[in-house]
């Protein structure tokens, strides 16, 4: 095995990891130091792969600046929950968190997990302590490792989700990072004398040269985008039984604006799996990119990059190589829809699952509604579990039939909207959190998405479209965190009130989108958006999706390999 690259012309975040001793770096103190809010520069990179991001307020960094001060740092904690499946004990501990060490609101992530906003750093550690307590943990959910593996929520196939989800929860445990540096660190741990010494006999000295995405599918379902993840698993079904896995490789949403070198990429089906490969088959996928991605670039340090450098037959010989029996070949499927849905379900075991549309992932409570304190009673006597999807959605699951109307009651206390008040559109948009708290974001997301939608929404009605679903995505940047380059209409941010627009993504996710205008204001979207809403209104053929359309009346061509994003 590769420990790491060859030492010349590795990145500086290379020597960081190399010099850290499995992840500790001066992160202790840091945390101990009383003369700033920060951390070391070093350790705001390894506290990444404990689960935290340093951030700050944005909206205030001007007015803290003409006062001479330094910047108000604070801290996000990311979850790692497989699958996004969470008990209600858990999910309260979650939201006192939120409210008394946080910002008072939870996210819900488009990783089915939850991120904590605005930590100070002196709670730091008792939030990760205290996370780790409800045997949840936060190790992992950043950094260059394997992050949170997604899955299918499906709530209306109960046995066959209670099997795949037990796979997602086996592929994190397998690639969780072995070092002892989180319990030392949040969890008062300390190796006693003559333990073993700390070794990653997956990721190495140096762990990966990025991070890397795991997901699972369950078709026709396609709700997790499982080909924009570096690793992906399609559950084959038989008879109701699931006979295994196609395997799929090398997706990825970031980019750079003004960087044609780098773009999204969709995964390749390269073969199908039975269950009892899986692991193997995830260990040596990590292996190869752990031995052969780009430590030089990190922006050219995706499993994708690596794919689409040496060549995808490459890629299969060299997982051929390592596995102990060659992958079959793929097996028939087909996607349908990406989005979630709304609304109450029953399972096959009579219980129920209520799905719950949460706009942007934000749990929080208003003078509109009191969303985060009527979840926290539901959460008081409800006997399933919640599950967050891959839409920064909620649902309910497993709820006694009994107990419906008392969980309908208290959502009716704290004023949440049915979904069925909500127009399709704004049903199937996602937004990353962008300003004021991440430092890469060029323009607003979250808190502007909704009042765009709300206009759009306007331009549909009076084309009798509004209850035709398009899926819209929005991102601060480029990165891709709401996976905005599968939506069949995407908001990019170039610079603020400035958005890159993209169209003719695939409905289920299986296409990516293009370019269509570049740097548009508000009123410019709204100008450019509305003949061809209006055009598709009159013009579209049955059945056709708005991506499809896009594409047929020439705004934008058809995309299906990464390297024709910018051509």
């Amino acid at each position: 095995m590769k420990e790491d690259a060859a030492a010349a012309g590795r990145s500086a975040v290379e020597h960081i990891k190399e010099a850290s001793n499995y992840l500790r770096g001066s992160i202790v103190a840091s945390l101990a130091d009383p003369v700033t809010g920060a951390l070391a520069d070093s350790d705001t990179q390894l506290i990444k792969f404990h689960g935290s991001y340093q951030q700050d307020d944005r909206d205030l960094r001007d007015e803290r600046r003409r006062k001479k001060l330094e910047p108000l740092y604070s801290f996000m904690v990311r979850v790692r929950a497989p699958g996004g499946v969470v008990t209600p004990a858990q999910w309260l501990v979650l939201d006192e968190l939120a409210r008394t060490h946080g910002n008072g609101s939870l996210r819900l992530t488009t990783r089915q997990s939850f991120q904590v906003h605005g930590i100070g750093k002196p709670q730091l550690k008792d939030t990760i302590a205290s996370v780790n307590r409800t045997l949840l943990t936060t190790i992992a959910a950043c950094g260059d490792v394997n992050r949170n593996v997604m899955c299918n929520p499906n709530p209306y196939q109960s046995a066959l989700h209670r099997e795949v989800f037990d796979w997602a929860c086996r592929i994190s445990e397998d690639l969780t990072p072995n070092t002892r540096a989180y319990h030392e660190i949040w969890l008062d741990d300390r190796l006693v004398a003559g333990g073993e010494p700390d070794h990653e006999p997956i990721y190495g000295r140096t762990y990966l040269p990025r991070k890397f995405k795991i997901a699972i599918a369950v078709p026709p379902s396609n709700d997790v985008d499982v080909l924009a993840h570096d690793l992906g698993f399609i559950a084959i079904v038989d008879d109701g039984r699931l006979a295994g896995f196609n395997v799929s490789v090398g997706g990825g949403m970031g980019m750079t604006h003004g960087e044609p070198a780098t773009y999204p990429r969709l995964a390749d089906v390269i073969g199908f799996c039975t269950p009892d490969q899986v692991l193997a088959v995830t260990g040596h996928v990590v292996g190869i990119q752990r031995d052969f991605g780009d430590r030089s670039d990190r922006k050219h340090a995706r499993l994708k990059y690596t794919i689409d450098d040496r060549g995808l037959d490459w890629f299969n010989s060299e997982l051929a190589s390592r596995l102990a029996h060659p992958l079959d070949p793929p097996r028939a499927f087909r996607f349908d829809a990406n989005g979630d849905r709304y609304g109450w379900t029953e399972g096959i075991d009579g219980k129920l699952h209520l799905t719950l549309f949460i706009e942007n992932g934000r749990v929080h409570d208003t003078a509109e509604c009191m969303l985060m304190t009527g979840l926290r009673e539901i959460a008081k006597i409800h006997e399933g579990d919640f599950r967050l999807t891959a839409n920064q959605n909620l649902i309910i699951a497993n709820i006694d039939p009994a107990q419906r109307p008392q969980i309908e009651a208290l959502l009716a206390t704290c004023r949440f909207a049915d979904s069925r008040q909500h127009k399709a559109l704004r049903l199937n948009s996602m937004a990353c959190v962008a300003l004021p708290t991440c430092g890469l974001a060029m323009a607003e997301s979250e808190r502007y998405l909704p009042s765009l939608i709300g206009k759009l929404e306007q331009v549909l009605e009076k084309c009798g479209l509004a209850n035709d679903a398009i899926t819209v995505r929005m991102t601060g940047c480029p990165n891709g965190c709401a996976r905005p380059y599968l939506a069949e209409i995407a908001f990019v941010g170039k610079s603020l009130g400035k958005y890159n627009v993209y169209l003719g993504g695939g409905f289920a996710g299986e296409r990516l989108n293009k370019l269509y205008r570049s740097a548009l204001s508000e009123p410019e979207i709204l100008a450019e958006l509305t003949p061809i809403l209006q055009r598709y209104a009159t013009e579209r053929r049955n059945g056709e999706r708005f991506g499809d359309f896009a594409i047929r009346a020439g705004y934008v061509s058809e995309v299906r390999a990464g390297r024709e994003f910018h051509a």
